[in-house]
């Protein structure tokens, strides 16, 4: 596994103690948005498509004090958007750093380079670099030339200058074992701790729909990239047992509330994926006031395709603390790749019940294309 000692030891402790005061519902991860600006346009993502009025919007450093504090999640991702366009992403960031808060940085590293130098290495502070395949596939996701050149040379200097570096891929239609081998590969050599990889999911807002892969292409890519990476020593940064879930080995429910999202709207309902569904104003209303039953693959059409590590990352670390056992086996030999997958979970809402299981366009068809529209 690509995540630090220290790290597991502070979330685990973490964890054990939200169990043994009974608590049901907690998160594990704070996905902090405190803008939606973006200095790229991707064809796949799902919040650059607001009115300049919302793109203008931020959250201040108060705000993002106040909801750490209030949902107490050991880990922060800071996304957006462009979090480096933030004026205030520095002091941001050593807030929560000053909190003893794990702060993955997500950013596409085309201003890092300039941002660097204003701030300081820690074992807090990780910059997780959007990379969604390799050259030709990451230029194309992200609609522009250059820009994976650019990330591996920020790449190369965050680490000389001794900063903790993961990539953060997310996978689309079209991608080959193979393709994802070698950027794992390219990864690994570069000496990124780890790299966090998912499947895409099909944003209601994203101006491309035709990129994204269904839940059964999903399972069988990456059982096809787990096997061609066995013996290869690829460092994930995500629990064993979410990848063993994401092979088609075990069917899991969603944990929603296990990353929980405020952005400049307020808390979002159920997560950040799924757009339309309200927002509460604090955390511990999003907590006690939103229909979590009614979310999830199989309660939800919106649901059905998401293999979402925010999602499911809380349910996998939930079984490796119930089966132990099982989870050092996946640990130690990886995730099965051959035989029957899980089950998948039954349908439980009524009104689309009897309706064709949603899909992806993606899947009747391959393509890509980007966005026209661009953001300052």
């Amino acid at each position: 596994m690509g995540v630090p000692l220290i790290q597991q030891y502070r979330v685990g402790r973490y964890i054990l103690g939200q169990k043994l005061r009974g608590n049901k519902r907690y998160p594990l991860v704070l996905m902090l948005e405190p803008l939606f600006r973006c200095n790229l346009a991707c064809a796949g993502c799902g919040k650059i498509d607001y009115p300049d009025e919302i793109l203008d919007k931020r959250l201040s450093f108060e705000d993002c004090m106040q909801a750490i504090d209030e949902c107490g999640a050991p880990v922060v991702s800071i996304a957006g958007g462009e979090p480096l366009i933030h004026k205030d992403i520095v002091r941001i960031a050593e807030g929560f750093i000053a909190r003893k808060k794990f702060v993955y940085l997500c950013t596409n590293a085309l201003l890092l380079d300039k941002k660097m130098d204003e701030f300081e290495p820690s074992p807090y502070l990780t910059f997780s670099i959007h990379l969604d395949g390799g050259r030709e596939r990451h230029d194309a996701s992200v609609c522009r030339q250059g820009v994976f050149d650019k990330c591996i040379e920020v790449i190369k200097k965050a680490l000389a200058r001794g900063f903790r570096v993961t990539a953060n891929c997310t996978l689309f239609q079209g991608e080959t074992a193979e393709e994802v081998g070698e950027f794992m590969d390219q990864m690994m050599a570069l000496g990124l701790e780890g790299v966090t990889i998912a499947p895409g999911y099909n944003y209601e807002r994203a101006p491309q729909q035709d990129v994204f892969l269904g839940r059964q292409r999903s399972k069988q890519l990456f059982r096809d990239i787990f096997r061609l990476g066995k013996g290869r020593n690829w460092r994930y940064n995500q629990s064993s047992m979410y990848l063993d879930f994401l092979a088609g080995n075990q069917t899991y429910e969603c944990t929603p509330w296990g990353a929980v999202t405020r952005n400049v709207f307020g808390w979002q309902k159920p997560c950040y994926l799924l757009v339309g569904e309200g927002y509460a104003p604090t955390y511990r209303s999003l907590i006690d006031d939103t229909p979590w039953e009614k979310y999830g693959t199989g309660r939800n059409p919106k649901c059905d395709n998401c293999m979402m590590h925010c999602g499911y990352e809380m349910t996998a670390v939930d079984d490796t603390f119930a089966h132990p056992l099982k989870a050092a086996r996946v640990a130690l030999f990886g995730p099965r790749t051959d035989g029957p997958m899980a089950p998948e979970l039954p349908f439980t809402y009524e009104e689309e019940a009897a309706k064709p299981r949603l899909v992806a366009s993606a899947e009747a068809g391959s393509g890509s294309s980007c966005s026209s529209k661009r953001v300052a």
